[in-house]
């Protein structure tokens, strides 16, 4: 049976990963410098942008077993493109907040969507296609923060024009190219297959997966929110903070090639999470230490190693441990535990920095990821051998 062809879907996950990059890097400054937003008021926001994006992801992973994920998909690009139509017209308060609402709960869908999708490829190896994805997504964000300065300072309604236009495209090849016999006849769960049995091995595995993503999210949310204010705190300007985010999402493009090249060599995916863990664990033992901007791109560059190699490895093994009629809703579980971990993560360092010190988040943020690596060592070793694998 015909499958979707992968630079199709990964053209897709491109188009849509450039759209959402010219929306959320200016979200907290735009909310609070145009629209005069209190950082109080920006947090609860971004809280909600982000359980809209968790109910995304769970809602559409779980009707993807049980209706044509095609039209489903087609709908969340819809919602995007409603949303961004909207936001053309009117950006002002409270149009902008309650439309990032509606671009969180659309975001989360369609990234379940298309990892789901990933899942109707068999022609090509797991691993290959969610490294690619990720890369995919990643180039996307390369592209739109490259970009999305400039044309912030030149219009705040070309912005939202640029993003609608993006989503266009991603509507036309959805539409276009995602037609495919695999995915129109694929078959749906009825509510007796729901019900299917997996393996406790494997359902211990892919609980283990989902509580480290929920810890590892919290601390490296570190960096997006809290790292900011730490740096400008110590004479850093900020143009070199976000120098930093440059040079990760261009080295994930980099080590997502590289990791496709090792693949031809080590097929152990558990490993790549393995490793990965740890290099986010050492970013952090790094910032303990880092007292100038050198010692800050040494733990980015860390960091991105961590990211790269361990959070494409976790949704291609759900993938190899769940049958086919209940890959979205564990895809979806997949990305709604990562968006928790992302909701909650600027609220615990800002306890964390109110009650102590950095250096202390920095001590948790490292201390949690390498409970979270041998909790996976534990649990992986003592399940693996006794799993059952899928296609």
């Amino acid at each position: 049976m015909q499958e979707i062809r992968l630079r199709w879907l990964l053209l897709g996950a491109l188009f849509s990963s450039i759209g959402m990059s010219f929306i959320w890097p200016l979200t907290t400054i735009y909310l609070h410098n145009r629209l005069g937003a209190s950082l109080t008021t920006v947090g609860v926001i971004l809280l909600l942008y982000s359980l809209a994006n968790v109910l995304g992801s769970v809602l559409g992973g779980r009707l993807f077993d049980r209706l044509n994920p095609y039209y489903l998909t087609i709908g969340g690009v819809c919602v995007s493109l409603v949303t961004l139509a909207a936001l053309m017209v009117n950006h002002s308060w409270p149009a902008f907040p309650i439309a990032l609402v509606f671009l969180g709960f659309a975001s989360g869908w369609t990234l379940t969507m298309v990892n789901s999708l990933g899942t109707t490829i068999h022609s090509r190896d797991g691993r290959y296609i969610f490294n690619m994805l990720y890369f995919a997504q990643n180039l996307g964000v390369v592209l739109g923060t490259a970009l999305v300065g400039f044309v912030y300072a030149t219009s705040v309604t070309l912005l939202f024009g640029i993003a609608f236009s993006l989503f266009v495209f991603f509507f036309i090849v959805v539409v276009v190219c995602y037609k495919a016999p695999a995915v129109m006849n694929r078959q749906a769960s009825t509510q007796e297959k729901t019900a299917v049995h997996i393996a406790l091995p494997n359902r211990r595995i892919m609980g283990t997966f989902f509580v480290s993503l929920v810890v590892i999210w919290i601390m490296y949310e570190q960096w997006v929110s809290n790292l900011s204010v730490y740096m400008t705190g110590m004479g850093i300007p900020m143009k070199e903070y976000s120098l930093l985010w440059t040079l990760n999402a261009g080295l994930i493009v980099v080590f997502q090639a590289g990791l496709n090249w090792l693949g031809n060599y080590f097929s152990n995916l558990y490993l790549q999470v393995y490793a990965g863990i740890f290099f986010v664990a050492l970013s952090f033992v790094t910032l303990i230490f880092a007292k100038d901007y050198l010692h800050f791109v040494i733990a980015m560059i860390i960091l991105t190693m961590g990211e790269a190699t361990a959070f494409p490895a976790i949704p291609a093994i759900v993938n190899s441990l769940t049958p086919s009629v209940v890959k979205g809703k564990y895809q979806g579980m997949a990305n709604a535990w990562a968006s928790m971990g992302r909701a909650f993560g600027p609220l615990f360092g800002g306890i964390v920095i109110d009650n102590s010190s950095y250096t202390l988040l920095f001590i948790i943020a490292a201390v949690a990821n390498l409970l979270i690596l041998g909790l996976n060592g534990l649990v992986i070793s003592t399940n693996r051998r006794h799993v059952e694998t899928f296609k």
